[in-house]
């Protein structure tokens, strides 16, 4: 494992140790003083829309993938959380996941509530950036942007499957490496081995299909470790592209019902994340609101 005397270490989810890079304690004191975390419900200020502390970037697919490209065009080092419900109520357990997240150079509105809330906030410019659209928008563009895209994550066999439906579907896509990791532990860094794997393919994009919130610790974490200018945390998009798992039709996830098409898939697995956090998130917002209004 690679040496972390030069990191300072942290807890990550109480049982896992990670260890944060300069890059990343950077962006957190960029971002302190601009979250507040559980007190309102979205404030509206700086481009982005702050969702019970977390704060949202106010996005459209076409500013997302402007922002991406314009970053690997001056080798700027950054990482993207794919943001849903999930996320938001994640950060709620967790303070330094949720410091995590706003450290990123981009949260996209991923989950309709967020796109909802946004353009409440006044961001009418917003829709959403799916995970999985995202990576076909950057895939679609590799060819004409001449980007190289290393795809990390999912289990056995699941990547290689994707590459293969990815480069079917755009034979200009230039794929730099795959990898599917281990049992890595939520926070812990991947071996030297791998790490020079990944920066000797000289991959522009890093996607990154771990599971959140695993996935939004690794590529915190392997910021200031790896070349590449891009890291992108996105989830299931290695399984709905691979075939591995079915997407909901189009009309639920534009009505904001993915969720249950996902549970109704899944009932045993998902059950907590959408049954209990979606209803905790309601009434969190509902709570932020209420006090937003009282006069003392």
């Amino acid at each position: 494992m690679i040496s972390p005397i030069h990191r300072k270490p942290v807890i990550a989810d109480g049982n896992a140790t990670i260890y944060r890079s300069d890059h990343y304690n950077a962006r957190i004191r960029e971002n302190e003083g601009v979250c507040r975390f559980g007190v309102d419900y979205m404030t509206n200020e700086r481009g982005h829309t702050d969702i019970l502390g977390v704060r949202i970037s106010a996005l459209n697919m076409d500013l997302a993938v402007e922002t991406i490209e314009d970053w690997i065009k001056h080798r700027e080092q950054h990482y993207v959380c794919i943001c849903t419900v999930h996320t938001i109520m994640e950060c709620q357990r967790s303070e330094q996941l949720r410091q995590t997240v706003n450290a990123a150079g981009l949260r996209t509105p991923d989950g309709m509530p967020l796109v909802w809330l946004s353009r409440r906030a006044g961001h009418d410019h917003v829709s959403r950036v799916y995970g999985p659209d995202l990576m076909l928008e950057l895939c679609r563009r590799s060819g004409v942007a001449g980007h190289r895209h290393f795809f990390y994550g999912g289990g056995p066999g699941v990547v290689e499957t994707l590459v293969d439906r990815l480069t079917a579907r755009f034979p200009d896509l230039d794929v730099a490496g795959i990898h599917t990791p281990g049992m890595l532990s939520s926070g812990e860094l991947e071996t030297r081995e791998t790490i020079d794997k990944i920066n000797a393919s000289d991959a522009d994009i890093v996607w990154v299909g771990l599971g959140a919130p695993k996935q939004d610790w690794w590529v915190a974490n392997h910021r200031a470790l790896l070349n590449a200018p891009v890291l992108i945390a996105v989830g299931a998009a290695f399984d709905f592209h691979s075939g591995a798992i079915a997407q909901a039709p189009g009309w639920m996830q534009r009505n904001g019902l993915e969720w249950l098409f996902r549970l109704s898939q899944d009932p045993r697995r998902l059950w907590r994340r959408y049954v209990l956090d979606n209803s905790r998130f309601v009434i969190r917002l509902g709570l932020s609101t209420a006090r937003s209004w009282l006069p003392f």
